[in-house]
């Protein structure tokens, strides 16, 4: 047994305090997972910020569902195996906002 298998959702009450540090996410409506959408100033930028965020994600094993469109990347997390949030959602979320910021210009 893998240690995914044995891991837990966060209490509600937890997963939201830390979204309240987080404004750009939002919390699904059953709970599960949080969302946010990245807006670039080009196709180049949003590709170079879904690089960055996937080596990060295979780093640490946990992958974003993502979608792509031109300047537009809507992401969203949950951990699978816990059927819920973790603290993992919120730390690659806290990694994709740092990319993001760090591609943005002046």
């Amino acid at each position: 047994m893998t240690h995914f298998q044995c891991m837990k959702p966060l209490d509600p009450h937890i997963a939201s305090s830390r979204l309240a540090t987080m404004p750009d996410w939002v919390l699904a409506a059953d709970g599960l997972s949080i969302s946010r959408q990245y807006v670039f100033s080009d196709f180049r930028s949003a590709f170079g910020f879904m690089t960055q965020v996937a080596l990060a994600a295979e780093k640490a094993d946990h992958h974003p569902e993502w979608f792509n469109v031109y300047n537009r990347v809507d992401m969203r997390l949950t951990t699978h195996e816990a059927a819920g949030l973790t603290d993992r959602d919120f730390a690659l979320a806290a990694v994709a906002d740092a990319i993001a910021l760090s591609l943005a210009k002046p």
